[in-house]
């Protein structure tokens, strides 16, 4: 749990100025009819895109308690949209809850109040992006990896580096890469660039990819730049992504696991793997707004969120893994073995998404992430 360790490190050092919070909920009352979450697209299912999968039907039976939804491409729509309130639940990745935590847009979690908290997996708990000063913001609610998704007509063979979209090279069908790969569209990405180099030039002595001093940063921003004059286009809405694969002759990019496994549903030549290098990746939490409107059916969709039948669904779905106990050990129900094609025994190789902050271990000062949004729009407007 290294990358845990060191999350802890840096949000200890980078909010030496935060203020007490709130206490929890104590009891709960009556349902208040509705529930409002902010949440990633396919991450909350009621049979609309494929009949089998549905874990809202059952829930608003259960509690009436309706679900609505407002699906969120980034995590910076993530953050901005809990500013402006109104909203019970997000799932935010580890780039956003902590932003949340200490601007204080999320209150604490009362785990008592929570039935199925224990099931959580022990090293998902307490995760440090969701748990600050023993006190939790959140329950976990999936993870996985960002694969490098590929047309395996181009690659008969799984790519074995992410230097198919860093460094434009000749595909293995004889046709460069250029114009053909895609890089994702978030200044969390320069991660991505960053761990690609903390593999191929170890004399820049890159230990996290989100932690960057003046001079690393520089060489990943170089990468970066170089990158723009290959990528086809940034990818944030997967169902452009999925067109830009069938349509526009995308060979390669950084992709979800929900990419994949709808792509393959439509019997379209498409794989993910983790390279050589490792990935980067999320561990999402069901964060509580401060001012939740309707604290009572949060609340109960948060601890309908552990089930198993939900878990293990929702991984085979969208292409990640479920976060409690034996998760693994139940078959989801297209009958797919979710974790090993989901990376499950891979959890050490993955870089979790972070908020970068200037304060930092492995170096001591490090480039914020105000940083990483400016340079990287630049990038992206082709400066």
């Amino acid at each position: 749990m290294k990358q845990m360790k060191i999350t802890a490190w840096v949000v200890g050092c980078a909010f030496l100025n935060s203020a007490a919070f709130a206490a929890p909920v104590s009891t709960l009352g009556k349902s208040e009819g509705q529930v409002n979450i902010i949440a990633w697209p396919g991450y909350i299912e009621r049979g609309e895109s494929d009949k089998k999968y549905d874990w809202v039907t059952e829930f608003e039976k259960a509690t009436s308690c309706k679900v609505n939804v407002k699906t969120a491409a980034t995590s910076d729509e993530m953050v901005s949209l809990m500013n402006q309130g109104g909203y019970d639940l997000v799932t935010a990745s580890g780039d956003a809850s902590l932003r949340l935590v200490y601007g204080k847009k999320v209150q604490e979690i009362n785990t008592a109040l929570i039935p199925s908290w224990h099931t959580v997996e022990k090293r998902l708990q307490d995760a440090p992006w969701h748990t600050v000063d023993g006190k939790h913001y959140g329950v976990p609610y999936q993870w996985g990896a960002n694969f490098l998704a590929y047309n395996t007509k181009v690659f008969p063979k799984a790519p074995d580096s992410w230097s198919v979209v860093f460094e434009e090279q000749k595909l293995p069908d004889g046709k460069s890469n250029k114009g053909r790969v895609q890089a994702y569209d978030g200044a969390i990405y320069i991660a991505d660039a960053a761990m690609y180099l903390m593999a191929k030039n170890p004399s820049l002595g890159i230990k996290d990819p989100y932690e960057l001093n003046e001079k690393q940063y520089a060489e990943v921003l170089k990468l970066l730049r170089g990158q723009k004059q290959l990528t086809h286009r940034y990818w944030h809405d997967v169902t452009v992504q999925m067109n830009d694969f069938k349509n526009e002759g995308i060979a390669a990019s950084s992709g979800w696991g929900y990419l994949i496994n709808a792509l393959q549903g439509e019997k379209f030549p498409i794989a993910g793997t983790i390279p050589k290098e490792g990935a980067t990746g999320w561990a999402d939490t069901t964060m509580m707004h401060v001012n939740a409107p309707h604290p009572t059916c949060a609340y109960k969709w948060m601890d309908w969120s552990l089930n198993k039948k939900l878990q293990v669904d929702l991984a085979e779905w969208f292409g990640s893994n479920p976060v409690i106990t034996d998760g693994c050990k139940n078959k989801p129900v297209g009958g797919s073995d979710v974790c090993a094609s989901n990376g499950y025994a891979r959890f050490e190789q993955i870089h979790f998404w972070k908020t970068p902050v200037a304060k930092c271990k492995t170096q001591g000062t490090c480039v914020p992430y105000s940083r990483w949004t400016q340079d990287f729009i630049a990038i992206m407007g082709g400066r």
